[in-house]
């Protein structure tokens, strides 16, 4: 309780000091009605290093041919996890964690021309003993040459556009994190070439990619990379990856989108970097990758019971669908995915399933300041293996500072029921219900 204390005391202070940040000059004028629109674009035009909260520092050249603009972000949590008191197993313990749970330096700009853009995410949080973890320090770097805004090309490693929460920043979420099924079911990072672009205004966004197939900072040589798309239709307007509503849309927006992966991963003798845990007669490693879906902490393939069925010399091709749904207006809003992944052993022509979904909902008691939001999430990692489903009823709330996602606040608490046949005990008789509370301060600059 101590702890709980000293972080919610950090909140209120963070909070309040930033109650002081101020306005650039042109800002207060502009907002005044001193000066005009257009001689607000001239003086951002004539300012060669300026800074907006959330943004960053932006630096332009004189003849405006380059620009970088250099910010941050932090996301500071405490997470308090009673495990089942009455059939917890060993590896499921009471825990209290203070972490830094995301430590980002981000850098964005163009180069030669606003239409060839570049962008570099650095997680520091990512460096854990003095080495890394998560898939190492780069996240988003990439290079993006706009055409016209219906046919754009983006080159190096970025999200894997397959998921809609997973595409969302973390920083724009609702809840303190991901629902459990995204992290079970998308890719992560990947390396890759991608074309992408925006039809009629935003009515229609399309992404085709092909990525090495192995994730995060893992290269890959071989024929086998992965392929992804994605599609949303929004048809009262563009509607941006942002799960809560704070921006208080004064007019009905809706989004549906559908996603598809593909990727085809080798079983091998050797032992890779990230294998999946597994315990068949005959033990299968797949080669070293850092996907989300294959990991044993959370992805549907690595908790699976199914991944008993495959031999240890046999290629396995995964099939990933995806569809999603959003609606927003003046405060409100709704999200939910449903998933549908398989995976087939190329020689022993055995198959394992996995289904799973969330939903959840927000709405902003006070407008654009303090929102509640519920989720529940279903994931059922092999539909073939009988008690083994994972289930998560969520409550949240968030306070955002100013009216957005640079300054907010966010506690949750999570009901976490599994099944018997997930839980790592000798005896695996009973399904266990565990609790979990987090606090998170985040601060975007």
């Amino acid at each position: 309780m101590k702890k709980l204390g000293l972080l919610l005391g950090l909140a209120l202070f963070v909070a309040s000091a930033g109650s002081a940040s101020a306005k650039s000059l042109e800002d207060v004028l502009k907002e005044k009605g001193v000066i005009t629109e257009e001689d607000y674009k001239e003086v951002q035009k004539s300012t060669p290093v300026k800074y907006k909260p959330g943004e960053g520092f932006n630096f332009t050249s004189a003849y405006g041919k380059f620009s970088a603009s250099i910010g941050g972000s932090y996301q500071v949590r405490y997470t308090f996890f009673d495990g089942d008191d009455v059939n917890k197993p060993a590896t499921d313990p009471d825990s209290s964690k203070l972490e830094l749970r995301r430590i980002k330096l981000l850098l964005n700009g163009y180069a030669y021309s606003p239409d060839l853009t570049y962008k570099m995410n650095i997680n520091f949080a990512n460096i854990n003993g003095g080495t890394t973890s998560n898939g190492g320090l780069l996240e988003e770097t990439w290079l993006n040459y706009r055409l016209i805004d219906e046919v754009q090309f983006r080159f190096g490693q970025d999200k894997v556009q397959f998921g809609r929460q997973w595409i969302t920043a973390s920083t724009a979420q609702q809840f303190v994190d991901n629902s459990t099924v995204t992290s079970a079911f998308v890719p992560g990072y990947d390396t890759g070439a991608m074309i992408h672009g925006k039809i009629a205004g935003g009515l229609f966004n399309y992404n085709i990619a092909g990525y090495g197939g192995v994730g995060q900072n893992t290269w890959r040589g071989k024929t086998d990379n992965a392929f992804a798309a994605r599609l949303t239709v929004n048809p009262l307007g563009d509607v941006k990856y942002s799960e809560s509503d704070v921006e208080y849309s004064q007019k009905p927006l809706v989004s549906v989108g559908a996603n598809y992966f593909r990727d085809t991963l080798s079983s091998t003798a050797a032992v890779a970097a990230n294998p999946v845990t597994v315990t068949p007669a005959t033990p299968v490693t797949v080669e070293s990758n850092q996907l989300n879906f294959l990991k044993g902490a959370g992805g549907w393939y690595g908790i699976g019971k199914g991944t008993t069925k495959f031999n240890s010399s046999e290629k396995i091709d995964f099939n990933t669908f995806g569809a999603d749904a959003v609606f927003k207006w003046r405060g409100f809003s709704a999200t939910g995915e449903y998933f549908l992944a398989q995976a087939d052993g190329q020689t022993s022509n055995k198959v394992m399933r996995a289904q799973g979904f969330y939903a959840q909902a927000g709405y902003f008691i006070i407008p654009k300041t303090f929102e509640l939001a519920y989720r529940y999430s279903y994931l059922d990692p092999d539909r073939d293996a009988t008690r083994n489903l994972w289930t998560e009823n969520t409550v949240g709330a968030s306070w955002y500072v100013y009216g957005n996602h640079n300054l907010k606040v966010q506690a949750d608490y999570t009901n976490v029921h599994k099944q018997a046949n997930l839980i790592a005990t000798t005896a695996g008789t009973q399904p266990t219900d565990d609790n979990q509370v987090r606090f998170q301060v985040q601060l975007v600059f």
